[in-house]
């Protein structure tokens, strides 16, 4: 193996182990030699790739979100553009075990970004990035005919809107919100908006 390889590897391996590490127990409890022991290597070997806890909060929340991108979009040039747009709401609640991680990790980044100002503009561009994962998707369904055309922007901030507000009702494990009605319900202001059946569609 490649020290380039082995470097990633080491990196990858720190990356989910912060992760996981700040879900459990919050940013402001973590220390970094928990972060190193969870990920099996030396707290100097940790400094070397991040040398504070808020770069490496950071390269987590990233290092989150583009997993999450990677999964939706495995087969994105030949799916329908609704079945890539339902895999994305579906990822933007949370709906299984590493998405309820994801969202303990969001719900840190927005505590954190109340009290830093470098966090708030992080947690800006991340939410930037979001709206353009949405908006492509829907743009490409109107580029090909599937979608009936729609103001873009305006539909890529409801969806993140509805989805934060019933995400949260989700972790919070509000008895009267359940994931599937919660997908149904964004799912109908999306197919209101782009002529679509109001059946969310599967895969």
């Amino acid at each position: 193996m490649s020290t380039k390889v082995r470097t990633a590897d080491t990196r990858e391996r720190i990356l989910t182990a912060a992760c996981e590490v700040i879900a459990d127990i919050g940013f402001e409890k973590i220390r970094m030699r928990m972060v190193a022991e969870r990920a099996g290597v030396s707290t100097a070997l940790l400094h070397y790739h991040f040398d504070t806890r808020e770069k490496l909060f950071t390269e987590a929340m990233r290092h989150s979100f583009a997993h999450t991108a990677v999964d939706v979009d495995r087969d994105a040039e030949t799916a329908p553009a609704a079945v890539i747009l339902a895999r994305i709401l579906r990822n933007l609640l949370p709906t299984d075990p590493e998405l309820h991680q994801d969202w303990r990790l969001w719900q840190e980044l927005w505590a954190r970004a109340l009290r830093d100002e470098d966090t708030r503009v992080f947690a800006v561009d991340l939410y930037a990035q979001l709206h353009a994962w949405v908006a492509d998707a829907v743009r490409r369904g109107i580029a090909s005919g599937e979608f009936t055309p729609a103001d873009v922007d305006d539909l890529s901030t409801l969806v993140l809107s509805l989805c934060d507000g019933y995400g949260i009702r989700l972790m919070l494990r509000d008895p009267a919100v359940t994931v599937e009605g919660a997908l149904a319900a964004i799912w109908r202001h999306v197919a209101a908006a782009l002529g679509l059946p109001d059946t969310v569609p599967a895969g």
